[in-house]
């Protein structure tokens, strides 16, 4: 027979001395702690995270589909697993995507990627890597790893396969070691659509740092986090299965547009590898910001770069019509006719001028 209990009396006296916000309150904040999403305080400084559901994906992958209704859209010969996302399978000329369908209006954030990069290949017979995207456009498949050429935003590699290295000894040119990068290599392109993706060079000529990330057959979790706080862009790696991180990019300055989307794709072509992604966890930063930071720190609607000039872009002509391309040629006629007329009347003019001279 259940018995009810009553209410001790400290436990009256103390209800009695709450009022109904703190209670609310306190309610919210378990709330918060119960669901996983509270509040945490990340390094030095009144700097808090938010884990953002609806921009982060794990086991056992909900919402990941190709509908309109899922948060995530696969493209490609991407796969949901049971225990990862696999982008490629270890097989010749694949690629596949895996993009977030809610546009992210984040002023700071964190984006955490656990991945793993594995495969049969052996030394420098593996490829092509993966890529980390924040662009404007989404399922855009094209060549950079799997994705379009000249996109809009920002994109961080993790490139397998030395291209440069591999065309220069195919040239039986010595490769000078002072520019040598060894691979697996983590590198970052900040684009306005303007520029391509250099993949002879690896994309040496537009990155904006990188480092070596020995990733592939490890037999630990491999992360990768990208952190932009106050226009600072910060890449850090956890791959030694020590679980720090470790500073791999570093770049101040980087102006980002809200409202874009995150996507990873893959690509594989005569080489291959398996890339997995396990999960993807965005977090808010909520930061302090003086009065003078929050002048500086205004919105942007194009992607750039303190201290390195991009190509503007330049609007396409749209094609003329076939209304305007006649008008064109036919006033075009008409001109000519009357310049070659007046030139007629000029010269007739001009000789009966020089044969009164005679006379």
């Amino acid at each position: 027979m259940a018995v009810a209990l009553a209410p001790s009396g400290w436990w009256r006296r103390w209800r009695r001395r709450l009022s109904a916000r703190e209670v609310s309150r306190m309610l919210l904040l378990l709330l918060l702690l119960g669901s996983g999403q509270g509040p945490r305080q990340v390094g030095a400084g009144q700097t808090f995270e938010y884990l953002k559901r609806e921009h982060s994906l794990s086991k056992p992958y909900q919402g990941v589909g190709t509908s309109s209704s899922s948060l995530w859209n696969l493209m490609g010969n991407a796969m949901v697993m049971t225990q990862y996302i696999r982008l490629t399978p270890d097989m010749q000329s694949k690629q596949g995507a895996l993009w977030n369908r809610v546009p992210c209006f984040l002023r700071d954030w964190e984006l955490q990627v656990h991945f793993r990069i594995h495969g049969q290949g052996k030394k420098n017979l593996h490829g092509d890597g993966l890529a980390i995207w924040y662009t404007k456009d989404r399922m855009q498949p094209g060549p950079v790893f799997g994705n379009m050429d000249k996109f809009v935003g920002l994109g961080v590699f993790v490139d397998t396969y030395p291209n440069e290295e591999k065309q220069q000894e195919a040239q039986k040119r010595r490769y000078s070691p002072g520019v040598q990068r060894v691979f697996p290599y983590i590198s970052a392109m900040v684009n306005n659509g303007s520029l391509s993706y250099d993949h002879e060079r690896d994309g040496r000529p537009t990155e904006l740092g990188g480092c070596t990330a020995i990733v592939r057959n490890l037999h630990y979790d491999t992360f990768l986090v990208i952190r932009y706080v106050k226009r600072h862009l910060t890449i850090m790696m956890d791959i030694d299965g020590k679980h720090e991180w470790r500073d791999c990019i570093e770049v101040p300055g980087v102006r980002l547009p809200r409202g874009y989307y995150f996507g990873t794709s893959s690509i594989t072509g005569d080489l291959s590898d398996n890339h997995d992604v396990i999960s993807l966890k965005l977090f808010e930063l909520t930061v302090e910001r003086t009065p003078e930071e929050e002048k500086l720190h205004r919105d942007v609607f194009l992607p750039s770069v303190d201290n390195m000039k991009l190509p503007q872009m330049t609007a396409p002509l749209p094609p003329l019509s076939g209304l305007a391309l006649f008008l064109i040629v036919f006033f075009s006629l008409v001109f000519s006719v009357f310049a070659i007329v007046i030139g007629i009347i000029l010269y007739n003019k001009w000789q009966d001028q020089s044969r009164k001279r005679f006379y």
